[in-house]
């Protein structure tokens, strides 16, 4: 009988490995990106062709390789950045598994050109499914050239699960702006298709941020300098008014190594508390230099996941570091007062303080503890007089239960909790399935003809309805009424445009201008009519009919802003993506007072909707107060 358990071949073996190294092409352009930088290079030029899937390379200008060392780079576990286990432990390069360029030469077709400054002639390889072809001498430019073309060639099915070119183009973008954030002092430019997207001169971090983020946080960045025994933390936040509803400019390095950490990323939103909405995200590129001993990089082959030998000292010294910048720069609140004049003339500041009274203050219990080193903030059981705690004159003790609140009484959940914030049905998308019911449902509620509506606290309307009334948050309705509206225009049902009488030009961040291209079919049906003007510019021709002429730029920056807070789920659509921005970002925000005519004829779209008490996002739209639930409410 044959023998079941067999060795695959190399190649078959490679392709399989490269699966979690080389995910998409920006997998690729990081490998490429972080050995151009452990080469030591001064320049580095990124050229992409198709979104990388057709062409991704990368020149520099460092120490090149000799014939040796070029044909051996591409086998799988060949290094020069660690020699033993113990090197581990002391990483000073962006790469050190030996992994990269042999997963490269696993699925794509790969041309190599190197030299050694010292050398004459340098070395051309060129190899496909990890086997060399060719091999020979060449004249090149000191440095290294590596050529990747066609990647997953020879694994369609893994060809197939790339998305459009702009997706993956905003995915390199990402990788570069995570590199060239890292080295200031290195060149860096990055062309698609022939035409450049970034040219970024050696210079300051502060000038890298701008170059890469925007010109918008010029004026907006906050430096952060803190010099410790353990570490140093260094770099910029942003202002409080700089924050915004994703978390797209927020990098974290160490030891000038990107990385993702919900942990220290928490010590950074405790730091901006009460400075920001709770529903914002601060910008911040922060550098932490540690010694190598004390973390593992060796956790995930992308080794964006790092483990800390002591995170928690870290999560500290992270918060100190931004607490103090805002405050050095007078960005934290504070409370001006003057003196009361009274009190200058109290007995505690005209009288002397006799050693009979320091006797007296010094013997207090009080004065006890907060002398004690290390005890300020002990304070014994029971409290002291006077401080209104258990034991002073002017404590009592706790009620058995609290008093509801009237806001109690609002949040209480709906009669009929709906299960999902998903109707059911579907709704087809190249990219997923968008779900949507077009069946309406039972009539349930239904408004009291010629009655009132009132709307209380500029956020809350109140309905009357045959069987009670119903207590309605206004700017959830309308994002309703609004998800639905656009769900209908992506199957037929577009929205008109009205033309600008004068045309908007916009211009964008480079990863920006990436995410509107990608967008730019679905918008369309949505009312919106942009044509690409060339150099991450865009001209808006048309914009919905609901749209304020002269707000259309404001309008598609926020929509940006709000589509990237939804792409951290990965459960949705583009599409569903894109609606649900479009509802949440043009729905009547809380604050805004409405007519008597608004009020109903916003209360009566929601009673038409498919789905109307409940958000896409599975929050409430109304409370029902129907005749039952008053009347338990009552106790009758």
């Amino acid at each position: 009988m044959a023998d079941s358990i067999q060795l695959l071949p190399d190649h078959i073996a490679n392709q399989i490995a490269a699966g979690e190294v080389i995910q998409r092409p920006a997998s690729a352009v990081k490998e490429l990106l972080e050995n151009a930088v452990d080469a030591g290079a001064t320049e580095i030029r990124l050229l992409v062709k198709e979104a990388g899937k057709s062409l991704i390379q990368v020149i520099d200008n460092g120490k090149g390789m000799n014939e040796t060392d070029a044909r051996l780079c591409f086998e799988r576990h060949a290094t020069s950045k660690i020699r033993q286990i113990d090197d581990l432990f002391h990483i000073n390069t962006m790469g050190f598994r030996g992994e990269a360029l042999a997963s490269i030469a696993a699925v794509a077709q790969v041309e190599l050109k190197t030299r050694r400054s010292q050398d004459e002639l340098g070395t051309y390889l060129e190899m496909e499914n990890s086997m060399v072809v060719r091999q020979e001498p060449c004249a090149t430019a000191a440095g290294t050239s590596i050529a990747m073309k066609n990647l997953f060639f020879n694994v369609p099915a893994r060809r197939n699960f790339l998305k459009s070119n702009a997706a993956e183009m905003r995915h390199i973008i990402d990788e570069f702006t995570r590199v060239a954030m890292a080295f200031p002092h290195i060149f860096f430019s990055l062309s698609h298709n022939d035409q450049q997207v970034f040219h970024l001169d050696k210079g300051s971090l502060k000038q890298r941020i701008v170059q890469l983020l925007g010109n918008s946080y010029l004026s907006r960045l906050v430096p952060v300098q803190e010099h410790t025994d353990y570490l140093n933390i260094q770099g910029f936040i942003g202002k409080p008014d700089a924050a915004k509803k994703t978390r797209g400019d927020q990098y974290f390095f160490v030891n000038n190594r990107f990385i993702r950490s919900a942990y220290l990323n928490h010590a950074v939103m405790q730091a901006f508390q009460d400075l920001i909405p709770s529903d914002s995200f601060p910008l911040y590129v922060l550098f932490i230099d540690l010694n190598p001993e004390q973390i593992d990089v060796n956790v995930h082959p992308t080794k964006q996941e790092i483990k800390f030998e002591d995170e928690k000292i870290v999560y500290a010294f992270v918060q100190a570091a931004v607490k103090h910048a805002l405050a050095q720069f007078s960005i934290t609140p504070t409370l001006e007062f003057d003196i009361d004049a009274g009190i200058q003339q109290s007995d505690a500041v005209t009288k002397p303080f006799t050693d009979e009274h320091r006797k007296a203050a010094s013997s207090s219990e009080l004065y006890q503890a907060f002398s004690k080193s290390n005890q300020a903030h002990f304070i014994e059981k029971g409290g002291y007089s006077g401080i209104g705690g258990s034991g002073g004159s002017t404590g009592g003790a706790a009620p058995d239960k609290a008093m509801p609140s009237w806001k109690d009484f609002f949040e209480k959940p709906a009669t009929e909790k709906p299960t999902s914030g998903l109707p059911a049905g579907k709704l087809g998308d190249e990219e997923g399935e968008l779900y949507f019911d077009w069946e309406k449902p039972k009539k349930k509620w239904q408004l009291l003809e010629h009655t009132d509506l009132l709307q209380i606290q500029f956020q809350y309307l109140i309905a009357p309805t045959l069987q009670g009334f119903l207590l309605i948050h206004q700017q959830f309705a309308h994002e309703r009424v609004l998800y639905e509206r656009y769900a209908a225009a992506l199957v037929g049902k577009t929205i008109p445009s009205q033309q600008s009488l004068f045309p908007v030009t916009l211009e964008l961040a480079p990863a920006d201008s990436a995410l509107l291209t990608e967008l730019l079919s679905d918008m369309v049906l949505l009312g919106y009519q942009i044509e690409p003007f060339g150099n991450n510019s865009f001209v808006v021709q048309g914009s919905p009919a609901d749209i304020v002429q002269g707000n259309e730029k404001a309008a598609i920056e926020q929509l940006l802003d709000q589509y990237k807070h939804f792409s951290s789920d990965v459960k949705f659509s583009r599409r569903e993506k894109l609606i649900r921005s479009l509802a949440s970002q043009h729905s009547i925000k809380t604050g805004t007072a409405l007519t008597q005519v608004e009020m109903r004829r916003l209360a009566e779209d929601l009673l038409r909707c498919a789905q109307p008490n409940i958000t896409a996002n599975s929050r409430p739209t109304f409370i029902d107060f129907n005749q039952d639930y008053l009347s338990r409410s009552f106790g009758l």
